[in-house]
């Protein structure tokens, strides 16, 4: 079994035992070092993973990883310039390989991150989180640096295919979080 399908199965095996608990405090389920795992398994740095959850009440995305972008602020469901915002309004994933060149928001990627400094997304997947068919966050996983050229190769199908896939035991996970009324 791959790193991919074993992190798959793991963060099932999670889900399931939230599923018989009920709803899970937030400081309970730690996102953020599930977000370096799954950076790890797509072969990018830790500050390339994003995971944002939908809060319905306000209608905006925030961050739940990386950590440095918690308190920095969030995303607007109805924005037409940021790219998650598009992928929780269509749940459609996607991969976009000339992102720098693509009109986006951009004020994430300013944002010093351990010690990486902010660095542009120059390509960039992104995929809805999805449980029982309703969008309740969207991973991105990007790569960053001065230009698409020095960041590696595009993304690819398969990749996306490993995105999606980590998507959906995701969505199981963040239904469990009991956060959405405080955010």
């Amino acid at each position: 079994m791959t790193t991919r399908h074993t992190l798959v199965a793991e963060l099932e095996r999670l889900a399931d035992a939230l599923s018989t608990e009920g709803g899970v405090p937030a400081e309970r389920l730690q996102i953020v070092p599930l977000a370096e795992r799954i950076a790890k398994s797509l072969g990018v740095r830790t500050d390339e993973v994003a995971i944002m959850a939908v809060s319905l009440r306000w209608k905006h995305l925030y961050f739940l990883a990386p950590a440095e972008l918690k308190n920095i602020g969030f995303v607007p469901l109805s924005s037409n310039s940021a790219l998650a915002a598009r992928t929780a309004r269509e749940a459609k994933a996607e991969i976009v390989n000339n992102f720098a060149a693509v009109r986006h928001a951009s004020v994430f990627e300013g944002v010093k991150i351990g010690t990486e400094s902010g660095e542009a997304i120059q390509k960039i997947i992104s995929a809805p989180i999805l449980a029982e068919e309703r969008v309740v966050g969207v991973m991105q996983v990007s790569r960053k640096g001065a230009t698409a050229m020095s960041v590696g190769p595009d993304f690819t199908a398969e990749e996306l295919s490993r995105v999606v896939a980590l998507c959906r035991p995701l969505g199981k996970l963040l239904a469990h979080l009991s956060i959405d009324s405080e955010t």
